[in-house]
């Protein structure tokens, strides 16, 4: 069956040319039209030969059956193509959502990211002003773009959209946990661009918004969350997450990463206010190593920290067959974490999760090791 025929029913038409504008204190061109909603013009070069706009919204009927663990996701998602040589690529979406789109994973409740009416604000607790109206700026001076902040970070001209759709993303989805009434139990966030190596002030490492530390920070203040905590698995260390929540006791940061990697961070005695908690791995390190990283040293401490609400910064390319790093993981552990971060959700914050894509560039790969994770949070 063709994308095009699978997917023909998930796609609502937009006028040409929509773009999203949020206000700026120091860039005024009216570049972006506002818009209440978003829709995305389709661009050829993000997609797959055969594929269409349609194959990111949803995969399946709009009206999907209840279900405790909710997808978010957005066709601007794969429209974002910082170039042909870098490997964080609009196929990585498809291949995702390919794989999401199978029978076993029907009882999906399936949201398209929406423009989030906290967005800005949201940002701004984590991201300097500056920043903020910076990366607008480039984003107006389409004339100009792709602009590359560095040889891995590139801002194209669906960027924008694909980046405050990602925050909005992780927004939304930490509405639905909070929500008593709205049957969501945890939700999955296949966003573009990821988030994690994006500092206060400086795009890096693929990132423009620090999307984990934008929705753990909205949580507290939206949701009245006294402790949030994230997990990171991403092979690389998350220097942005860890830099936004370094002197904040009620935010908690455990990862396990390869070191020596980009970008350099992640070292044990790096502890924050005795809130951060690095486990790094050596290449060549596997299944056992990984565990014995989590069971002794960050699963325990986000046991006693008794979180409101987890947060997983989902980057499977600590995969064996990753060509960006070296560490020896396979599926099952992606399933084995899931499962272990979920045993201590239920115990302290009524299984509340909001996992939010990282990496991975396999595709084969990252498109087995999502579904292991989501078929793992699908689990009562």
């Amino acid at each position: 069956m063709s994308d095009h025929k699978f997917y023909a029913n998930t796609v609502r038409s937009v006028a040409p040319g929509q773009r999203i504008v949020l206000s700026s204190r120091r860039h005024t061109r009216p570049a972006h039209p506002m818009t209440a909603r978003l829709g995305v013009p389709m661009a050829r070069r993000a997609f797959m030969a055969g594929g269409s706009a349609s194959i990111l919204t949803a995969g399946l009927p709009a009206t999907a059956k209840p279900s405790a663990t909710l997808l978010v996701s957005h066709p601007a998602f794969a429209q974002h193509n910082p170039g042909p040589f870098i490997p964080e690529r609009p196929a990585r979406e498809i291949a995702i959502m390919e794989a999401l789109a199978a029978p076993a994973f029907a009882a999906l409740v399936r949201h398209e990211a929406p423009l989030h009416g906290a967005l800005r604000e949201a940002i701004l607790r984590v991201h300097a002003p500056e920043y903020f109206d910076m990366l607008n700026g480039y984003a107006s001076d389409t004339p100009n773009l792709p602009h590359a902040f560095d040889l891995d970070t590139v801002l194209g001209d669906r960027s924008w959209d694909a980046a405050l759709l990602a925050v909005s993303a992780g927004l939304h989805a930490v509405d639905c946990v909070f929500d008593k009434d709205g049957g969501i139990r945890n939700a999955f966030c296949p966003v573009r661009p990821p988030g994690h190596h994006a500092e206060a002030a400086r795009a890096m490492g693929f990132c423009f918004f620090s999307n984990v530390a934008i929705a753990a920070k909205y949580a507290c203040a939206a949701h009245g969350a006294e402790r949030v905590a994230v997990i990171d698995f991403d092979v690389h260390h998350g220097n942005g997450t860890q830099s936004a929540f370094w002197d904040e006791k009620n935010l908690f940061y455990g990862s396990t990463h390869e070191l020596p990697l980009f970008p350099g961070t992640g070292a044990v005695s790096e502890t924050g206010v005795r809130n951060v908690f690095n486990a790094p791995l050596k290449a060549g390190d596997g299944t056992v190593q990984f565990q014995l990283a989590m069971t002794e040293r960050i699963l325990p401490a986000l046991d006693d920290f008794r979180p409101d609400l987890i947060l997983i910064s989902a980057g499977f390319d600590a995969h064996e067959g990753d060509p960006l790093a070296h560490i020896r993981l396979q599926e099952a552990d992606f399933t084995w974490i899931t499962m272990k971060v979920m045993e201590i959700a239920d115990k302290h914050c009524d299984d509340r999760i909001v996992s939010m894509l990282e990496g991975g560039y396999v595709l084969k790969d990252l498109a087995h090791s999502a579904s292991a994770h989501v078929s793992q949070l699908m689990r009562v």
